[in-house]
């Protein structure tokens, strides 16, 4: 037997009514109830999951209205429609009032009452989907890996709920691999706008010659290779978010570009003569001190300011060190169902380890190391022996090295703690060589030495 399309209860004292309604509605496909008064339609409606209620207006003792009003705490959910007699539409429309979906009169055409059943039931479809992707959403915003709770994490956390409900643009700040693009997205599912797009680019990801085109479309010809119009994601994420990703990579004619977007709220495609209107909240990140960059002239002020109405810094791992924990064990759980592992957490020795390792890659680094001693794992348990060497050698570069009678290999122990650092600063700056050879405070000539000296090129190309 078919499932039926729908629950619908009739409530009405004329037997004649309750049975042509319950013969029309079983051959429609429904399956039907009928309550010849108010106090067993209520009963219905406590007992049983009715989608729809058919309520005559004018019964003995009490009214459809009443049903209405009963039917608000036993089943909110329930949508009712009210019959009423001709020329007693004033006592249908109280009913709508207070929140009857709709009404007809005696007499109605069954064409009538098909169509106002079947467009209820598609608003009460509707109205069910959206609850639940809100709910999903909400769910999806619990599950993006933000997970803390330092006093640090609480206080981003709280920054979150205050900045979402807003239209204003933020500026997320923190180093690589702290988890800026979930703030984003935090910020979009937690707002008004969680329904409509959330956009994320990359602006160090893709050559300048093309970011243009990317973020504000082009029109057919404006280029070589541009066979067609394309919009960009600016418009793209109208309604919603767009998430700009390494702000501060964007170049100064860009830059010009984007102020006129955030100042006018419209954006020209490459080619065009047209403006076009957008509607979208900007989120923007970087590991940069983009105030360093404004002052080095590499950053518009102008553009800093529109968008750094509220900045959002999140702290470096080593910062929340008792989130460690936490965040692996969450890690590892997702890890071995992916993986289909038995793995259940990590002993105590290698938290104590992770306490104290630097975590120079941040939330990112954890969730990698955490993956491959998944899936490395043969037993319940990840141990020392599975975490990398980038994180068990950290402990004795922290320290003096002992020299034994055995004696040690002081080559070795120079050229390891080098090599962590060279990848460490690597890390840290996502790959740009010259950043690196920055925040070890040395040139790039003797950074790129190094590598070569290390074997670390071949290696760390492949990464």
């Amino acid at each position: 037997m078919d499932e039926p399309k729908a629950r619908i209860l009739v409530v009405d004292d004329e037997q004649s009514m309750r049975e042509f309604l319950e013969i029309f509605l079983r051959r429609e496909g429904y399956a039907v109830s009928t309550a010849s008064d108010v106090d067993t339609a209520i009963a219905y409606l406590e007992s049983d999951e009715i989608d729809l209620a058919i309520t005559d207006m004018q019964m003995p003792e009490k009214t459809g209205l009443d049903l209405i009003l009963a039917a608000q705490d036993v089943s909110p959910e329930t949508l009712m429609i009210v019959v009423t007699a001709f020329g007693t539409t004033d006592s249908a429309i109280s009913a709508m009032k207070e929140g009857a979906y709709d009404y007809l009169t005696k007499p109605f055409k069954v064409d009538e009452l098909r169509i106002v059943i079947e467009k209820a039931l598609e608003k009460k479809l509707l109205s069910s989907e959206n609850r639940r992707l809100k709910q999903e959403l909400r769910s999806q915003s619990r599950d993006r890996n933000i997970i803390g709770t330092s006093r640090a994490m609480q206080e981003v956390f709280d920054l979150i709920a205050q900045v979402a409900e807003t239209k204003t643009n933020v500026l997320v700040s923190g180093e690589s691999g702290t988890g800026k693009e979930l703030v984003a997205r935090a910020i979009h599912d937690q707002s008004s706008r969680q329904g409509q797009p959330f956009v994320a680019i990359n602006c160090g990801a893709i050559p300048e010659n093309l970011l243009e085109s990317e973020l504000f479309g082009h029109v057919k010809g404006a280029f070589t290779g541009a066979v067609q119009h394309k919009e960009g994601l600016f418009e793209t994420a109208t309604g919603g978010t767009l998430f700009l990703d390494e702000i501060g990579e964007i170049s100064l004619p860009l830059q010009v570009k984007l102020l006129r977007a955030l100042q006018e709220k419209s954006i020209r495609r490459v080619g065009d003569t047209v403006d076009r209107k957008i509607d979208v909240r900007i989120v923007s990140a970087t590991n940069r001190r983009l105030e360093d960059e404004v002052a080095a002239g590499r950053f518009r002020e102008d553009v800093y300011y529109r968008l750094n109405v509220i900045q959002l810094t999140l702290p470096p791992l080593r910062d929340r060190i008792e989130d460690i924990p936490l965040l692996a064990q969450h890690f590892i759980r997702r890890f071995a169902d992916e993986l289909g592992k038995d793995v259940e957490g990590m002993d105590g020795a290698a938290y104590d380890l992770l306490a104290e390792y630097a975590f120079p890659g941040n939330v990112r680094e954890l969730e990698n190391l955490t993956e491959r001693a998944v899936a490395l794992s043969r037993s319940s348990t990840i141990g020392l022996d599975l975490l990398p060497p980038t994180v068990t050698q950290s402990r004795g570069a922290d320290g003096p090295v002992r020299v034994t009678s055995e004696g040690v290999d002081l080559e070795t122990l120079v050229a390891d703690y080098e090599r962590s650092l060279l990848r460490e600063a690597l890390i840290q700056s996502k790959g740009v060589k010259k950043q690196a050879a920055r925040l070890l405070g040395i040139s790039f000539r003797s950074f790129r030495y190094r590598l070569e000296k290390l074997s670390l090129e071949d290696a760390l190309s492949d990464d």
